[in-house]
């Protein structure tokens, strides 16, 4: 079996310096659909350098994604076709707000490995601290498909009751043809979010969106449309991954309001239009 759950929970976590400045956050905010429209006070939050805040889920990213989703796929026990790889689900506990520059050591590790019979999941944890402390903790769950079967552990279903009644909010986000090429530039370089041929070898008509994409643009919205723009109101935020999105689909959000949180669904519209496929799923927005 390629992937050897013992030793790769014993393995030494990886630490490694990572820095990040405006310019890797003014990236990123681009890359998942910030500044439209250009001139609009509320984008220039995300664009412009003189006003700029950080949105929490850049951490996905800061310092190229490193020690991140592809490269754990190295960490000693671990070995998968990056054809079989999917990214199942994500989480983000922020410690306190992320600067806009900053040098930081990045240490991750697997934390978990679940047997899921016709696949294997790995949890990834990256806990990044700087000299003043913790700044973030993510956990990246990743589906190995035809690695499961081996009798170990199938872990917890993490699936919750979804949210009842009418939305609060329900708002809709163009994803641009060149979306998922805008976005693998903040360092996810997978082809499968851009090479049409490897993308058919996974099993995809064309290459499709990073669900981390959709996991930022969303909870853009969350933080624009009922946290007031204001990105350090965010503590927490999870989701599970349940399809794909193409680039020049839009995103339907619809959101509903909790104590001390916000339950999030999120689908894909499709390109002839009626359709409506849940994308994001399980999704959690925890704030001040």
């Amino acid at each position: 079996m390629p992937i050897d759950a013992a030793k790769a929970l014993a393995a030494e976590p990886r630490s490694r310096e990572i820095t990040w400045d405006h310019k890797d956050v003014q990236l990123y905010h681009l890359g998942i659909g910030a500044g439209r429209p250009a001139t609009d006070p509320d984008e220039l939050r995300y664009t412009l350098e003189s006003r700029l805040h950080v949105l929490p889920s850049f951490a996905t990213v800061a310092g190229s994604g490193a020690p991140g989703v592809i490269s754990g796929l190295s960490m000693p026990g671990i070995e998968a076709d990056l054809a079989r790889v999917l990214h199942g689900g994500q989480s983000l506990t922020l410690h306190r707000p992320i600067p806009a520059a900053g040098t930081a050591t990045a240490t991750g590790r697997i934390a978990a490995v679940y047997d899921k019979v016709k696949a294997a999941v790995l949890v990834l944890r990256t806990e990044v601290a700087d000299t003043d402390g913790p700044l973030w903790t993510s956990d990246a769950q990743i589906f190995v498909r035809g690695e499961g079967g081996w009798g170990g552990d199938r872990g917890p279903s993490g699936t919750l009751e979804p949210p009842t009644g009418e939305p609060d909010r329900t708002v809709e986000r163009a994803i641009r043809e060149d979306q998922a090429l805008l976005y693998r530039l903040s360092g996810d370089w997978n082809p499968l979010h851009a090479d049409p041929e490897f993308a058919k070898q996974a099993g995809f008509d064309r290459p499709i969106l990073h669900g981390l994409c959709t996991y930022g643009s969303t909870l853009k919205a969350v933080v624009d449309t009922l946290l007031d723009g204001d990105v350090t109101r965010v503590r927490g935020y999870t989701t599970r991954f349940a399809g794909v999105v193409y680039p020049g689909e839009t995103l339907r959000i619809r959101m509903w309001r909790q104590p001390g949180a916000v339950r999030v669904a999120v689908s894909a519209c499709r390109e002839r239009g009626t359709d409506d496929s849940p994308v994001l799923t399980d999704t959690i927005v925890e704030h001040t």
